[in-house]
């Protein structure tokens, strides 16, 4: 039997913002048009900076739209936030809570779920309403529920793995100096 990739690791439960995703489609479809234009149609130096400034902007864009997402697995928790990836596994984590923003509690750490985003203005609906909890503070529950059943499995010991995101903090830092670069030189 082979071990099971990362991705099937965490294939159980998926979470992410639709209108993030959204957001991030149209963002990356509006730079996409304004920087080829000028790339495409610019003069001098023109088209030079706008793919440098497209290089910085497309990861950013994407790191804050398009990549957040939680998965809840069996025996841990990856939480991949725009610029790191935190990998939790279920006996490490204290709580999930949601107050201003989703939070994972562990080791003493506390870790922004950027995929789960608190609605205020839901949260006071629901409860004017009488209507269950928001859709942020039902999906914590969920995983504060996760966390408790999983917590005792012996797959789900060890512990809290963070790990920067060059593949987006890489690109967008030559982005940046590539665009600055071609300013000073003018």
């Amino acid at each position: 039997m082979t071990s099971p990739s990362p991705e099937q690791e965490y294939a159980d439960r998926r979470y992410r913002s639709p209108a993030g995703i959204a957001a991030g489609v149209l963002l990356l479809a509006l730079a996409g048009w304004l920087g080829g234009d000028a790339a495409a149609r610019g003069e001098g130096r023109t088209p030079w900076l706008a793919l440098a400034g497209l290089l910085c902007v497309v990861p950013l864009i994407i790191a804050f739209t398009l990549r957040p997402a939680v998965f809840a697995g069996a025996s841990r928790l990856l939480v991949r936030n725009p610029f790191r990836t935190i990998t939790l596994p279920w006996a490490a984590v204290d709580a999930v809570r949601a107050g201003y923003s989703s939070e994972v509690l562990a080791g003493g750490s506390t870790y922004q779920l950027w995929a789960v985003p608190v609605s205020l203005r839901k949260r006071k609906r629901a409860a004017r309403s009488g209507a269950e909890a928001a859709p942020a503070d039902q999906t914590v529950a969920e995983l504060q529920e996760l966390a408790e059943r999983g917590a005792s499995r012996e797959d789900a010991k060890g512990d809290v793995v963070v790990r920067w995101a060059y593949e987006v903090l890489a690109p967008a830092g030559v982005g940046l100096v590539l665009f600055v670069v071609l300013l000073v030189v003018g």
